[in-house]
């Protein structure tokens, strides 16, 4: 059974994170297989919006802890001796860091749908995409500090930005699960949907966006990003060159024609 599915319709390239038995835990295999499908999406012109779920009832229980690299490094550790130390520094050097930065620098929306629990590196992966939509039924959880590990693949950079560094520290230092309303309120997420509805609504939300002007969507994407570490001038001058460039893409022009005559723009995402 492959750990990651991937298939594209309309614009939209849906994966699907497919260990439904074992709550999608990541495995190296299904990290390479996002990584893959990142590299494929940001290569084919004809994918204009990523679409990322979870088979079965949960999202991503994060890191397999019997069959995945952690628990590998952690068994290598164990039959070396008692000293031995497992570098799990080295796994998420080659693994999961390189995952989130293509997945942050895509320049096309990435909508992510939560049908159920995300925990660790499978809450923050959920984070690392642009527009996220929950299951009402849906949690998320940074487990880390269960096993005594601290958050990774962009836990500590997301979650303070997202909602505030007392809430952020909450969440990290007890482990607390936090349901997918209180996540809608406190700004972790888009959008909290009743369960039936969650796919549709996702579905909904990706073909819109790959109908978009996808260009100017990564642009909005690098605006956004840089903003936390600009001051007002530099992100006033970020804004003048990417409104610049987009103002002379083909999109533009017809974003105008259509509002002047008062139709729906067909953008090409140029």
């Amino acid at each position: 059974m492959d750990p990651v599915l991937v298939s594209t319709e309309a614009g939209v390239m849906r994966i699907t994170l497919n260990r439904p038995d074992k709550l999608n835990a990541f495995t190296p295999a299904v990290v390479r297989g996002i990584a893959d499908a990142l590299a494929n999406a940001e290569a084919d012109p004809q994918v204009r919006c990523l679409l990322l779920t979870g088979a079965g009832r949960g999202f991503c229980a994060g890191a397999d802890l019997a069959e995945g690299s952690i628990g590998k490094s952690m068994a290598a550790g164990a039959s070396a001796g008692a000293d031995a130390q497992p570098d799990l520094g080295a796994t998420l050097e080659s693994l999961y860091n390189p995952m989130i930065l293509r997945l942050r620098a895509l320049p096309k929306p990435v909508v992510c749908a939560v049908n159920g629990v995300a925990a660790g590196a499978g809450a923050n992966l959920a984070l690392a995409c642009d527009l996220v939509i929950a299951a009402r039924s849906a949690s998320f959880i940074q487990a880390f500090v269960k096993i005594a590990l601290v958050p990774d693949a962009g836990g500590s950079w997301f979650l303070p930005r997202l909602v505030g560094n007392a809430r952020a520290l909450g969440l990290a230092m007890t482990g607390e699960k936090i349901s997918a309303e209180d996540a809608e309120q406190w700004g972790m997420i888009w959008k909290c949907v009743d369960d039936d509805k969650l796919a549709p609504a996702a579905a909904a939300l990706a073909s819109s966006l790959a109908a978009g002007p996808t260009r100017t969507l990564g642009m909005i994407k690098r605006q956004f990003q840089a903003s936390g570490t600009h001051s007002l001038e530099e992100q006033l001058k970020l804004e003048r060159d990417l409104q610049r460039e987009v103002g002379r893409g083909t999109d533009f022009r017809e974003g105008v024609a259509a509002f002047l005559e008062k139709r729906k723009p067909r953008f090409s995402g140029n």
